[in-house]
């Protein structure tokens, strides 16, 4: 709805702050009224009558009037890329525009963006509207960047849409393990890109990454929401369609040569979603597999899930080390300390492990994740 609003009145700000003001009346309107027929139609139609509201009560703005809104010239799939790039603006670092698109193409609040960057709500809020800012300065179209632009801005255009689905895919905070709009928002606007650039191994790469988990979904939750770890899944559940699709996309992506960081977890997922049991997985394969993706930069999150491969294939023992090790990259986080959990009481080690299991309860806002590691921590004492 934001990009359809935008292009079609050229100011992003203006957009952003009637498509607010069209959602408060909805929901201020719709529980009395009843939803409309076609809700998108009506915010959408809301948002552009207060711009235009705007336009006339301004004398001087008045005149500029039939320049302000223009017709609609595109899809509304094209929106949605256009404000990606738009929001991946060269001028803005990479963590400005990858917080701008979350929230403006990904709909995530600031608090949410906060959490994944690890800093405080209010620099997020700030880091945000200076991102705004230099958008709105630049005076650049709501138009789709000319190839070699929008080359430069597709590595964060990548991990923008890597981001929302991962927090669709484990919300950061809430009631709910997941949530499907951001993490089917990600697929459709990277499905949108493959289109766009069907040679892009890059792209193909995070495709596949996103399909193959993404087909784990139904089988990631209980009946009462309950968080279900991988090797406990009914891989019955897993959406085969899904899985092809993203083995095809990572095959491809291989065989052209693009080793990238999307194609190398497309390939570990990949491995996971062929074994038909648990333990049928190739974990040697994917430690070979996270040893290759190692040496694509430091990054905290592969080298714990690293130590997850080592412990599999080496044991426990060996992955603790390893964990041990990540200290100083990860202090502190609730991940280190349930991947610590998990490997401690496979040595035996319950009382550690519990200790771990705790300290990992107080790290995560997600309810689901609270009460799973909570049980783990009690199960411990039986």
């Amino acid at each position: 709805m934001l990009g359809v609003v935008a292009r079609r009145t050229r100011n992003f700000a203006a957009a952003e702050d009637a498509v607010q003001e069209a959602l408060l009346s909805a929901y201020a309107q719709w529980p009395e009224e009843r939803v409309p027929a076609n809700p998108r139609g009506w915010l959408v139609t809301v948002a552009l009558r207060r711009l235009v509201d705007e336009v006339r009560s301004d004398a001087a703005r008045r005149r500029r009037e039939a320049e302000y809104v223009v017709p609609e010239s595109t899809g509304e799939e094209d929106d949605s890329l256009t404000l990606l790039f738009l929001c991946c603006h060269p001028a803005l670092t990479n963590a400005s525009a990858i917080a701008l698109t979350l929230r403006a193409v990904g709909g995530l609040t600031t608090a949410e963006i906060a959490q994944a960057f690890l800093v405080p709500e209010a620099t997020m809020a700030q880091r945000i509207s200076r991102a705004k800012e230099t958008i709105r300065a630049s005076g650049l179209p709501f138009a789709m960047p000319a190839a070699g632009e929008r080359a430069g801005r597709l590595r964060a255009v990548l991990h923008v849409l890597y981001l929302i689905f991962n927090e669709g895919y484990v919300g950061s905070a809430g009631n709910e393990l997941q949530r499907r709009d951001l993490a089917a928002e990600a697929i459709r606007l990277a499905r949108l890109l493959r289109r766009l650039l069907p040679g892009d191994g890059d792209v193909a790469g995070l495709l596949a990454l996103l399909l193959l988990t993404d087909a784990r979904r139904a089988a990631r939750t209980g009946p009462m929401g309950e968080l279900i770890p991988l090797d406990e899944q009914d891989r019955a559940l897993w959406d085969r369609g899904e899985i092809a699709e993203g083995v095809a996309l990572v095959s491809e992506a291989l065989a052209s040569g693009a080793v990238g960081t999307y194609s190398l977890q497309a390939a570990i997922s990949a491995v996971h979603d062929e074994a038909a049991r648990a333990e049928d997985t190739d974990w040697p394969q994917i430690l070979a597999l996270y040893q290759l993706l190692r040496r694509m930069g430091e990054n905290p999150m592969v080298e714990l899930n690293y130590a997850v491969a080592v412990a599999m294939v080496r044991g426990p023992e060996a992955g603790l080390a390893l964990v041990g090790e990540l200290e100083g990259l990860l202090a502190g986080h609730y991940r280190l300390e349930a991947v610590r959990g998990h490997l401690l009481e496979r040595t035996g080690d319950r009382a550690g492990a519990r200790a771990a299991f705790l300290r990992a309860v107080s790290g995560t806002g997600s309810l689901p994740e609270r009460n799973y590691l909570l049980g783990k921590a009690a199960a411990m004492l039986g």
